[in-house]
């Protein structure tokens, strides 16, 4: 089975499955939904009108048994900063969507009535269907009720209410093995989906496969590979503790952002730290190590339950813990799990969401610390979409020009997560180059300036960090292509068997002959790319810069700004 292009026009609710243009064919995930966004799509429009398009890519080694290969990257003009974007989640959606032969589902044009729609893909094409029952519904009612109306396997993208209300933070959700949600959960892509009235996507790989070229070399690479990732001491502490693991890490780095970026520490950090919540899953009869999307081996997941032994969440990421714990100074670890279960069944990114609540809180909106209050205002405003409902469902850029606020902390209008740039300064480069706005996951910097992944940088020193965001850009935006999960990239920086690993799988894959050259000039290409887009759509060099009050107000407890020039930053593009 050939891949194809599956393609919906929902103007005149027509489908067509087309061959895969020459220009496409050597692109999976990130690097072809950022190819078709910036082929297809007008850079001025207006992301939530018909010109704008969403596109679903599962990666180059989606639909195999590739270990950490199930990564869906979902691709549009965002509405939330304005530039291209490209958001990935785990689930089966990638694998499901490899398996039926589909490279890329591209949504195109916007229905002119008021009825909303489902898609079904299956090997064969898409099918559009009305769909009435579920509309304003979340996700967690979408999924199970599509248990019960489409049995069988299936793999489920949905938005939640914030999509249907196309608010800016609003994101797609994927159906993961346990009929949990991984969130897309950047850039309010949601609002896109919203905007083409489609509701939820599932998707029926019947008995689809991925063919393998040459499956004896596969196979091998994948032990290899398989075995650098399960070896590596940070995907060890990462399957026992989660991604929260890094709570007290960060606090003791003096980086861990606090009562909206005024601290670098949080008094409560051990109330809410990774080994906390580790010790009250096995308490309370959760997961401590649970895999996102089939065939994961690092299995940072987990399950986290509630006193009573019921399940409150899963994928509990520290990036919100942070967000709705230090950041908004929440130290109980279960209002937190239900502020994040909250914000997945409305469909919210749980990030931007959460830094919006705590610029809240600084307007004097609610308190600082005020956890059953951030979980009044998700029930009773954002899910409703009142008027303050929409102005934090719009993030925290929306909460700061609504109320005079000062201390936003954004780039391109997208909330700063998890990592203070003046205390983490190389993470600080990350945030102000970044193609898509503020986002860790871009270049992942953290990984040597704190872990000592790959070498060790200095957090608090100016020297080397360009060159390395810029390194760790180029390989993220390769490995975002394959559909394989970012922390591959740990063992990949310290085994010397990794890369060459994940490069055979890949050639075995296809029949080809790439080499670590080609890698790395696939991750510049998308990185280019995506630039172009963006100053076609009218954003300069003047736009990769932090806000203000990094450079002026120093943060404790080392009371260090951010002190890059715009000169320095801009040297980032050298290459």
């Amino acid at each position: 089975m050939s891949d194809k292009i599956f393609r919906v026009n929902m103007t005149d609710l027509t489908t067509s499955v087309e061959e895969v243009p020459a220009a496409w064919a050597a692109h999976g995930g990130r690097g072809l939904t950022s190819t078709i966004v910036a082929a297809e799509v007008e850079p001025t429009c207006h992301p939530l009108g018909p010109k704008n398009k969403l596109v679903f890519a599962p990666g180059l080694l989606s639909g195999t048994v590739a270990a950490n290969s199930g990564r869906i990257s979902i691709g549009a003009k965002s509405p939330l900063t304005g530039t291209i974007k490209e958001a990935n989640s785990g689930g089966s959606s990638a694998q499901f969507l490899a398996r039926c032969g589909c490279k890329a589902l591209i949504l195109e044009g916007q229905p002119k009535g008021d009825a909303w729609y489902s898609l079904m893909v299956t090997p064969q094409g898409v099918t559009i269907s009305e769909e009435k029952e579920l509309i304003g519904k979340g996700n967690f009612t979408v999924v199970e009720a599509l248990d019960s109306r489409l049995p069988g396997k299936l793999g489920v993208i949905t938005i939640g209410p914030a999509g249907e209300m196309r608010m800016a933070a609003a994101n797609i959700s994927c159906k993961d093995p346990d009929g949990g949600l991984r969130s897309s959960g950047r850039g309010g892509l949601g609002a896109v989906m919203g905007s083409k009235k489609v509701k939820f996507i599932a998707i029926d790989p019947q008995d689809g496969k991925v063919a393998i070229a040459e499956p004896e070399k596969f196979k091998e690479a994948n032990r290899v590979f398989a075995k650098s990732l399960v070896n590596h001491p940070v995907c060890k502490a990462l399957g026992q503790y989660g991604t929260n693991v890094l709570v007290n890490i960060i606090n003791e780095a003096g980086g861990l952002p606090t009562r909206n970026f005024t601290l670098g520490q949080f008094e409560g950090h051990e109330k809410i730290s990774g080994e906390t919540m580790h010790d009250t899953i096995l308490a309370r009869g959760g997961k401590v190590k649970h895999n996102c999307h089939p065939g994961c081996v690092i299995q940072c997941s987990q399950i986290y339950n509630d006193a009573a032994g019921n399940k409150m969440t899963s994928g509990f990421e520290y990036e919100s813990i942070w967000a709705m714990g230090a950041d908004a100074a929440v130290d109980n670890l279960d209002l937190i799990a239900e502020a994040d279960r909250l914000m997945d069944d409305i469909g919210v990114d749980s990030i931007e969401t959460s830094v919006a609540m705590g610029v809240a809180m600084e307007a004097g909106v609610l308190p600082f610390g005020d956890g059953p209050g951030v979980c009044r205002i998700l029930k009773e405003e954002v899910a409703k979409g009142t008027a303050l409902g929409r102005i934090i469902g719009n993030g925290a850029g929306s909460v700061g020009r609504s109320y005079g606020v000062t201390r936003v902390p954004v780039v391109k209008n997208q909330a700063i997560p998890a990592y203070d740039p003046r205390a983490i300064k190389g993470i600080g480069i990350t945030y102000a180059t970044s193609t898509q706005g503020a986002d860790h996951t871009m270049g992942y910097t953290i990984a040597t300036e704190i872990l000592g992944v790959g070498g060790k940088i200095d957090p608090l020193t100016k020297e080397g960090q360009v060159e390395l965001s810029r390194n760790l850009q180029i390989a993220t935006a390769a490995i975002d292509s394959t559909g394989m999960c970012l922390f591959i990239a740990f063992a990949a920086l310290d085994d010397a068997t990794c890369l060459p690993a994940l490069i055979d799988l890949i050639n075995a894959r296809f029949g080809i002959a790439l080499t670590g050259d080609d890698v790395v000039n696939l991750g510049k290409y998308i990185l280019k790319t995506e630039r172009a887009f963006n100053v076609a759509a009218g954003f300069t060099n003047l736009d990769d810069r932090l806000p203000e009050f990094f450079y002026t107000e120093p943060v404790p407890p080392h009371n260090v700004v951010f002190d890059f020039s715009g000169e320095e930053i801009d040297t980032f593009w050298d290459f």
